[in-house]
């Protein structure tokens, strides 16, 4: 576009310019921006190119649920920027009544939301649907819990369930399920080999989560896993 006969490739240079500027950097407009969206937990970070793009979660979690069997898997590799701090975190948990939990995210975040989880479940015994809405109503409208940084994934031997802080409570159509930077990549790999009758859930998962291990820098392949048996009156062990 041509603006008194100029070009505007010097409109162009400002605007790179300002947008590197300390004052600009901060993109005050961004929270509105969210805000307009109804989702106020947004988190951003700049990239190699001084872009702002959403936060990702440096971790690969996955479920899946297969025949008799229920397996969430995590890897085990915490980062801090372009370092690997921690190679064996575990971020599969077993809660009470065989209830299994899985999160990505800031730790000190979803411990807090773990602690919710489990006063919610105590409040609503059994009903893992209804304390997850519970959770999820809290942590999209409480001015504190919208401040969270994490998402999660929650199963029992009914149903799987990924909550987010946008409010968002969602059941897999095909129960796989992943979150995470690497959560694409073993849910695609999951996916491709839920119809191989010699697999169950957690051969399915390893291999899953292997090929994640191998795309995404944010993942390992120390792996925790945490299964329950559907056949059986109690859950299977790790």
């Amino acid at each position: 576009r041509r603006v008194h006969g100029e070009s505007c490739s010097k409109a162009s240079i400002f605007m790179s310019v300002l947008f590197r500027t300390r004052s600009f950097s901060r993109l005050s407009f961004l929270p509105n921006v969210a805000r307009s969206n109804g989702v106020k937990n947004i988190h951003y970070r700049r990239d190699n190119h001084g872009l702002f793009v959403p936060e990702r979660y440096a971790t690969t979690i996955l479920a899946i649920r297969k025949d008799n069997q229920v397996v969430v898997m995590g890897d085990g590799q915490v980062t801090q920027g372009d370092i690997v701090v921690k190679p064996n975190a575990k971020k599969v948990r077993r809660l009470a009544n065989d209830v299994l939990c899985g999160f990505a995210g800031a730790t000190a975040d979803a411990f807090t939301l773990l602690e919710r989880l489990e006063a919610k479940l105590e409040e609503h015994p059994g009903q893992i649907m209804r304390a997850c809405v519970d959770l999820a109503k809290a942590w999209r409208m409480d001015k504190y819990l919208r401040q969270l940084n994490a998402v999660m994934i929650v199963a029992d031997k009914h149903i799987t369930l990924n909550l987010t802080g946008n409010g968002d409570v969602l059941e897999p159509h095909d129960n796989v399920i992943g979150i995470g930077s690497g959560g694409a990549y073993a849910t695609a790999a999951a996916r491709a080999l839920m119809d191989r009758p010699d697999l169950d859930a957690k051969a399915i998962a390893a291999k899953a989560m292997g090929i994640a291990a191998d795309m995404c820098i944010y993942t390992n392949k120390n792996f925790i896993v945490e299964t329950l048996d559907l056949s059986a009156p109690t859950s299977a062990g790790k």
